[in-house]
């Protein structure tokens, strides 16, 4: 089963990336109706976990070019940072927030840890 899935995976983890990138600008840019979160900073922590999908999916991607990870990584904090420019600029619903640029950082940061745990082990094996 899990052969399966990383075959899955292995031949479609380009398309995945986009797709994830699409939809972190799409959530990032539409109308979000209103609710009160009962947990303090859940932004915060939806951000960081948004953009550390976002990264660990890119970093997959490029894999097998080591030497391109911190160009990803970069590119994938100035991505967050476009996004909170746009939520400020094109909708008057949406904020852009530092907090929120400090957030998305750090989940990129995360991932960028993550990955490189995991090529570690893998090279261990």
């Amino acid at each position: 089963m899990l052969k399966h899935i990383k075959t899955l995976l292995k031949g479609n983890i380009f398309l995945i990336a986009i797709l994830i990138t699409i939809s972190i600008a799409y959530l990032s840019l539409m109308k979000m109706p209103q609710y009160q979160p009962t947990i303090s900073n859940l932004d915060k922590w939806e951000h960081s976990f948004a953009y550390f999908t976002l990264s660990i999916s890119w970093l997959f991607v490029f894999y097998k070019k080591p030497q391109k990870k911190y160009l990803i990584v970069l590119v994938c904090i100035i991505y967050g940072i476009i996004i909170e420019i746009l939520q400020q600029t094109l909708t008057d619903y949406r904020t852009g927030d530092y907090l929120d640029v400090l957030a998305n950082s750090s989940g990129v940061l995360l991932g960028l840890l993550i990955f490189n745990q995991i090529l570690k082990k893998n090279q261990l094996n």
